[in-house]
Parts: structure tokens; sequence; C-alpha cells
């Protein structure tokens, strides 16, 4: 007799476990959320040269931090460490030398030449662009994404809604955190999905929430094993 594994419900709710994954420009977000912020203070208080320069500032500083995150892996909590050392002790001179200008001299003279500023409109805009890219994000997900189910493993894409089917029954996934600052800003990595009938694996990266989604497929896959193994159990006794 073929065994047939039966359809379990794949999480609580009994709803498929829908995996995405995301370009790296949701990243950004720390950067978005800053510059309208600025937007804010530069548009509805007075803010002096002092302060406007130090919005600025700190606004070009998070977004150096944001933009690195980009560019560069952080394998290491130490090498995370020793980046926000450096960023703290630069961002430090540069707000030192414009409130406190007669206490490092020598620093305030270097960087005096180093005036940015920047107005309500500019953030606005950049604020603008980031949050059109974004949506434009979140309707591209609707049309690439991964259903993962008891007995199948789904891929939905393309504007014409197309589907490829793979076999979910020891499906072999594999979890991969490369980069501490990522994981912190959205506990997003890579996983890795290895149906046992397909040569290739299908590797996702900047999957959200990734340890609670390697859990609950975890959880899934172990639950329609025992499933099989006791509908087994059940057909050697007859």
């Amino acid at each position: 007799m073929t065994d047939k594994p039966t359809v379990l419900p794949s999480g609580p709710d009994g709803k498929p476990i829908i995996l995405v994954s995301y370009p790296k420009i949701i990243l950004l977000y720390p950067t978005f959320i800053a510059s309208i912020v600025a937007a804010l203070l530069t548009c509805f208080y007075d803010v002096g040269h002092a302060h406007n320069q130090s919005i600025t500032v700190i606004f070009l500083g998070l977004m150096t931090v944001n933009m690195v995150v980009l560019a560069f892996d952080f394998p290491r909590t130490t090498s995370l460490i020793v980046f926000f050392i450096l960023v703290t002790l630069g961002m430090g001179l540069l707000l030192t030398s414009i409130y406190i200008p007669n206490l490092l001299p020598a620093v305030t003279g270097m960087l005096g030449k180093v005036d940015p500023r920047a107005n309500a409109m500019f953030y606005v805009c950049f604020a603008s662009m980031l949050g059109v890219i974004y949506i434009g994000v979140f309707i591209n997900i609707r049309f690439d994404y991964w259903e993962v189910r008891p007995n199948e493993l789904l891929h939905h894409h393309g504007f014409l809604s197309s589907l490829e089917r793979y076999s979910s029954p020891n499906l072999r996934i594999s979890k991969e955190i490369d980069d501490v600052f990522e994981y912190m800003l959205l506990r997003c990595g890579r996983l890795i999905l290895h149906p046992s009938n397909e040569p290739r694996a299908f590797v996702l990266d900047n999957v959200l929430g990734i340890d609670a989604k390697e859990a609950a497929i975890t959880k899934m896959l172990g639950a329609l094993q025992v499933q099989i193994r006791d509908e087994r159990t059940d057909t050697s006794k007859n």
C-alpha cells in the first residue's frame, strides 16, 4: 500500500508558511525614519545654524552606517562593535567642534571647513524617494514568494501568477546569518531550501524573522514525518 502523507496545518492558525526574499534596500529603513524626523524638525522648528548643522551631521552619519551595512558583512559581533566605536568617535568630534569649538582647537580648525547643512525640502525629497521605492518593493513581493505546505513547496512568481510545485516531505533547510547588523535590524538572514527530488537548492536572501520561519518549518515537517511513521505502523499491524 502506498503511503500518503496527511495534510497537516503548517502553523498554529492552520495557514501555510510564507517566505519572501526581500531586497537589501529594506535595511535602509533607519535612514528613511531619520529623514522624516529631520524634515519635521527643520520644517516646524526654527533651528539655528549650529542645530541645522548637527541635524545634518547626525543624518549623514546614520546614512553612512546604513550604507556600510549594505556594502559589507559583519559576521562577528566584535567587528560590529569596532565599527560602531569608530563611527561614534567621528561623529563625536564633529559635534564637539560645532558646540564646543574651544575644547579641541586643533580639531575645530581641521573640521572648520566641513559645514554640511540641508533644508527641510531635501529631507522631504529623500524620504519621498525611499517611500516610493518601498511601495514598489512591497508590490513586487506580492508576485514573488514561496509557500511551504506540509505536502508541497510552492513558488509563486510573475505578474501572471506562474506556479512551480516541489515535494515538501524530506525537505532540507539551512539557515545562515552572515551579517550580525542585518540580523539586528530586521532579524533577517538567508534560508536555503533543498527539496529531496530537486538537484538544485533554492536560496532566499533577507528573509524577515528567519528564526521563527525556520522553527515553524522544522516543526511542520517534523509533525508530517511523525504522521507518516504512524501510518506505516498502522499498515504493518493490519
